[in-house]
């Protein structure tokens, strides 16, 4: 049996003349290839609730269930994220950078991390992100 070949592209539609769409070539397959994998879920949702965060402070959003209809989302699942906030600063700085994922799951996710959101000492939660984090690399290996 022969494996099934795929390729990726990125292609864009812009608009020509009249309602005509028009193909134009995204970056090619060696762009791609520059980035060593994928950021991990958490170090999106992490970056995410500070944004979101500051949509509603700066009032572009009223409030969180705005932002939940916005995001065809439930109001619980939008607490879930906006909980990362909780985490200390140094935990949220560990979590936007961590390393990329190169292949399969990733090993710190986001029911790694929930259980922490619920502490409010930070360092019993410093505490359980390192034990996370120890787990972590043994899963890694």
């Amino acid at each position: 049996m022969i494996p099934a070949l795929a390729f990726t592209r990125e292609v864009h539609f812009g608009h020509g003349r009249g309602r005509r769409k028009v193909l134009q070539e995204g970056p090619g397959p060696d762009s791609l290839a520059e980035s060593p994998g994928r950021v991990p879920r958490v170090s999106r949702l992490m970056a995410l609730a500070i944004r979101l965060e500051k949509l509603v402070r700066a009032g572009e959003v009223a409030d969180y269930a705005d932002v939940a209809r916005l995001g065809h989302v439930t109001r619980a699942r939008v607490t879930q994220i906006m909980n990362f906030l909780c985490l200390a600063p140094d935990i949220q700085e560990d979590i936007l950078f961590l390393p990329p994922t190169e292949r399969g799951r990733d090993p710190i996710r986001e029911h790694h991390i929930r259980p922490i959101v619920r502490i409010l000492d930070w360092r019993k939660q410093r505490r359980m992100w390192r034990e996370v984090k120890v787990a972590a690399g043994r899963l890694a290996e």
